[in-house]
């Protein structure tokens, strides 16, 4: 039986892995620390690569970050480093690694100075997710002013791999930003939705 939504999906969910993350996750609103900081260190593992490289490895992502618990992140050493070097469930690349790492520590110091970090990140948008009115995936910018405000000020803070391009992936993703289709069944949905 064919799917009635899939002629009403955005474009780019094109095989199972994709539309079950477009229509389940893409776009909602998200406010949990962990989650915050899975799909920021997702969008950095990306760079060079696609997006659904990165999604068919999730999994082994979550395992070997701890579920992406970043006090357990952040105490990773040498003897962790290298056992992440040579995990085949994830990217191998020691600069993303180290990032992932670094980024841990400073996730924990925006917790210490913000009281969290969905109240640090949801802070360049006002608390308010964007909503665009997206026709086609051309239409979709690939930075914002806020992505490129978020960019810098991360970079200030110790992370790595958020470039503004990646910042906005990382907008779209959590719900800060909303840019299905206009002509997509999530478009209103994800509106009307939020997770804690």
């Amino acid at each position: 039986m064919k799917d009635k939504k899939m002629d009403k999906r955005c474009k780019w969910a094109k095989d199972d892995l994709m539309i079950e993350y477009h229509d389940r996750e893409w776009g909602l609103p998200l406010h949990d620390d962990r989650a915050l900081f899975e799909f920021l260190i997702l969008e950095g593992a990306q760079a060079g690569l696609s997006w659904s490289t990165i999604l068919k490895r999730r999994k082994g992502y979550q395992i070997a970050f701890n579920n992406f618990d970043a006090s357990k992140v952040a105490a990773y050493g040498d003897k962790e480093i290298e056992k992440l070097m040579q995990n085949t469930q994830i990217i191998r690349n020691r600069l993303k690694i180290n990032s992932t790492i670094s980024g841990a520590k400073a996730l924990l110091e925006i917790q210490k100075d913000f009281g969290s970090f969905n109240k640090y990140i949801w802070g360049f948008v006002n608390d308010k997710p964007i909503i665009n009115n997206i026709n086609q995936l051309r239409d979709i910018p690939t930075f914002t002013r806020e992505s490129e405000e978020m960019s810098k000020d991360l970079k200030k803070r110790g992370f790595n791999f958020v470039g503004p391009t990646i910042c906005y992936a990382f907008m779209q993703a959590i719900g800060m930003v909303n840019d299905h289709e206009v002509g997509c069944f999530r478009w209103e949905e994800v509106q009307n939705i939020t997770i804690n």
